[in-house]
């Protein structure tokens, strides 16, 4: 499997990659640039070659970029939504420069204009940026939301409602969150919950779409409509659901990244991923 965490660009890009190196990952997800801010400075050539020298030395594994949380690509105020768009391009150049793969975003949130109305602003604002960034080699990967306010993308149906509106389909794809699906109303704490739930989401969207996995446990109960992350196997989801995952051969090369509470240290991320790596069986595990 391939697992890993999201790890703090703080001190330069380049530190994400030897954080992730010293907590064993096998995946990664950063930001490119402050996720609280608009606009970034520029990515040096000095960064971008640390950065890369140090992919290097870390291996062939995946990088996936998450965009900043203040884009809203559901906005029904024009003004904003034409600021999301913008920022969500500078977004796609930067992954770009750096050549990496994946871009993970929440649909957006319609702010009170209805869920309808909000997965329509969506779709128009992707299709903005897919006509505006017609050489870009990046994939976006829409992130399932627990649908807290207004949030879009906690139901299937909003996620597929999006795609097949979308003029350039095949510069998509999804990113399922354990947590966000699970406080969403998909009951995946047993076995013929999880597999249900994802039956249900290749009914609706198609399992070959799931790109990237946040593989979070929740804070908070069932159906609360609530984001919180939890640690591994200590929130209202439970070790069960993880050891479906971490054994489901239909995941088996999808990269899955921890964005669980943590501290100054990578201390906690190499616990979960240690308990996660505890949960696949001998004959699925590809190496010590």
């Amino acid at each position: 499997m391939l697992l890993g965490a999201h790890m703090s660009i703080s001190g330069g890009l380049h530190k994400a990659i030897e954080r992730g190196m010293e907590a064993k990952c096998e995946a990664l997800q950063i930001f490119t640039k402050n996720s609280n801010q608009w606009k970034a400075k520029p990515i040096l050539k000095n960064e971008m070659d640390e950065f890369k020298n140090k992919q290097k030395e870390w291996g062939d594994f995946i990088i996936l970029v998450h965009d900043s949380y203040l884009i809203n690509l559901g906005s029904p105020k024009e003004e904003d939504r034409q600021k999301s768009v913008n920022a969500f391009i500078e977004e796609i150049e930067r992954c770009d420069q750096l050549n990496l793969p994946y871009l993970i975003f929440h649909p957006g949130s319609h702010l009170g204009a209805g869920e309808d109305e909000g997965c329509a602003k969506v779709s128009k604002s992707l299709n903005e940026i897919f006509n505006k960034t017609p050489e870009s080699k990046v994939i976006l990967l829409m992130e399932t939301t627990a649908g807290q306010g207004t949030n879009l993308g906690y139901k299937f149906e909003h996620l597929k409602r999006i795609l097949n509106s979308l003029k350039f389909p095949e510069r998509m794809g999804i990113c399922v969150d354990t947590c966000h699906i699970f406080t969403a109303g998909y009951d995946i704490r047993s076995r013929e919950g999880y597999e249900d739930t994802f039956q249900d989401f290749d009914r609706t969207i198609g399992l070959d779409q799931i790109r990237a996995f946040h593989i979070n446990d929740s804070k908070k109960e069932f159906l609360s409509r609530v984001d919180r992350h939890e640690h591994i196997g200590k929130g209202f989801i439970g070790l069960d659901t993880f050891r479906f995952l971490m054994n489901d051969p239909r995941f088996e090369s999808v990269p899955m990244v921890l964005e669980t509470p943590k501290g100054d240290t990578v201390k906690e991320d190499e616990e979960n991923l240690s308990i996660l790596r505890q949960l696949i069986s001998n004959a699925n595990k590809k190496r010590p």
